[in-house]
């Protein structure tokens, strides 16, 4: 009897540890955009994004590879400013993540559900819902990113012009 009391407790315990972990969903499921629902930086107050703080961040992972990062707040008036922070490539395998050629992390992203993730990034938690937004808000936005991007020539010419270099 006691035998069996304990193997019945160790199987409860292995079914309560998988049901614990992050359900198995297919890292394809990142494709698309995210908006910030919340983050929270260690030993801070956790601040939640939207509509009540005028404030949030949106990522867009495209299919093969493409990452686009930008802030979207609402300003005192009422206007929605986009501030572009980053556009080049991702990846994302076995729950291994990297932006922008940086070293992969394992926890950056955790599945919650299907549209909801969880991560760690340099001491902030972070929570993401994934969402369904036109397409030309979409495309607005990542090509915001992508001009971020100061072309070299450009680059070259405000050092001459504007900094005499």
């Amino acid at each position: 009897m006691k035998k069996m009391f304990f193997t019945m407790t160790m199987a409860l315990m292995c079914a309560t540890q998988l049901t614990a972990q992050s359900p198995k969903i297919a890292d394809s499921e990142l494709v698309g955009v995210w908006l910030m629902e919340s983050m929270q930086w260690e030993g801070e107050k956790k601040v939640l994004c939207g509509k009540e703080t005028g404030y949030t961040q949106f990522k867009y992972y495209g299919p093969k590879g493409e990452y686009a990062c930008a802030g979207i707040a609402l300003t005192k008036d009422g206007k929605c400013v986009v501030m572009p922070q980053e556009y080049g490539t991702y990846t994302f395998k076995d729950g291994w993540y990297s932006e922008m050629g940086r070293p992969a992390i394992k926890d950056a992203i955790v599945w919650v559900d299907k549209t909801t993730t969880k991560g760690t990034w340099q001491k902030r938690h972070d929570i993401w819902k994934k969402r369904a937004l036109p397409d030309r808000l979409v495309n607005y936005i990542v090509d915001c990113c992508k001009t971020k991007e100061t072309p070299a020539d450009i680059q070259q010419m405000i050092r001459k012009e504007m900094f005499r270099e």
